[in-house]
C-alpha cells in the first residue's frame, strides 16, 4: 500500500509546525517528526482505527494532541487532514468537507 498526503493535510502540518515552533525553538521539528512517524505507521496499521464523520479513519498521535484523518481507497492511504483534537468537532467536520 502507498500513502498519499493530500494538499489540505500538508497545509495542516505546516500550521502545526508554525504553532509549535513559536512555542519553543525546534519544537516544530519534533512535531513534524512525530506526525510523520505516526503517518508511516499506517503502512502496518491502516484500517484498524475507528471511523469518524462517516468515512474517515482517525489515528491519534502518540505525542501531540493531533489526529490524522485518512481513507483507504484503491490500495492507497489518503491523508485528508491532520488537526488539533482540541478543535470543535463541528469545525473538524467542516474542515474535512
Amino acid at each position: 500500500m502507498k500513502i498519499r498526503i493530500l494538499k489540505s493535510a500538508k497545509t495542516d502540518l505546516a500550521a502545526g509546525f508554525r504553532f509549535y515552533d513559536a512555542k519553543q525553538d525546534r519544537l516544530g521539528f519534533c512535531f513534524l517528526e512525530t506526525l510523520y512517524s505516526d503517518i508511516d505507521s499506517l503502512l502496518l496499521f491502516a484500517g484498524v482505527h475507528s471511523i469518524h464523520f462517516g468515512k474517515y479513519h482517525r489515528l491519534l498521535s502518540k505525542r501531540f494532541p493531533f489526529a490524522v484523518y485518512y481513507r483507504i481507497t484503491d490500495g492507497e492511504i489518503l491523508i485528508s487532514a491532520v488537526v488539533d483534537c482540541r478543535r470543535n468537532p463541528a469545525w473538524i467536520r467542516k474542515h474535512l468537507g
